[in-house]
């Protein structure tokens, strides 16, 4: 595995937890010998991993919609920075680049970015890992509710197995190197 696409919040959320944990993933792709792909922000979530991977030598691409690039959140220290038409062209080319994804806590960008690589697995378009970083419980309402999807037939087990999960970001890569 090269390239880990990175979607979480361009807010920090409310505990320091969350910021503590993108550090630590950012760190960990980079001393892994991996890239970061991720959305090109300096703020937020977004930027507390893309820091610590640049901090730790390691690669860090940023895909941004050049919408966003007018309000002054691009990252200006990135290894490589490509800006794009649309949301719906961020997502695509973030996954094309990488060769796993990974959620962190986020907003509606976030579950976004989240249920399009999912989709696009369950449909078979990609055969790419993706996980989850379910910190302090943040997604157990929605792993909840997959079950739950599952139990009432609207999503298969096969497909729920799409979305790894692990409460810290080691468990989470490692989970994602060894999928089975």
């Amino acid at each position: 595995m090269n390239r880990i696409a990175v979607y979480c919040g361009s807010s920090s959320g409310d505990s320091s937890l969350f910021k503590l944990a993108a550090t630590e993933l950012g760190d960990l792709i980079a001393s892994r010998g991996m890239a970061l792909v991720y959305g090109g922000a300096r703020i937020g979530l977004m930027g507390a991993v893309a820091d610590a991977a640049l901090a730790a030598g390691g690669e860090v691409i940023g895909v941004i919609p050049d919408a966003l690039t007018q309000d002054e959140v691009v990252h200006a220290g990135l290894t490589h920075l490509e800006v794009v038409g649309s949301m719906h062209e961020r997502k695509a080319r973030m996954l094309d680049l990488a060769d796993a994804a990974v959620a962190m806590p986020g907003g509606l960008g976030t579950l976004d970015e989240l249920f399009e690589a999912l989709t696009w697995a369950q449909l078979r378009f990609h055969a790419k890992p993706i996980g989850m970083l379910n910190l302090d419980g943040y997604f157990d309402a929605l792993l909840s509710f997959l079950d739950q999807s599952v139990s009432t037939g609207f999503l298969s087990e096969r497909n729920r197995q799409l979305l790894l999960d692990a409460t810290t970001p080691e468990l989470l890569i490692d989970r994602l190197l060894n999928p089975s």
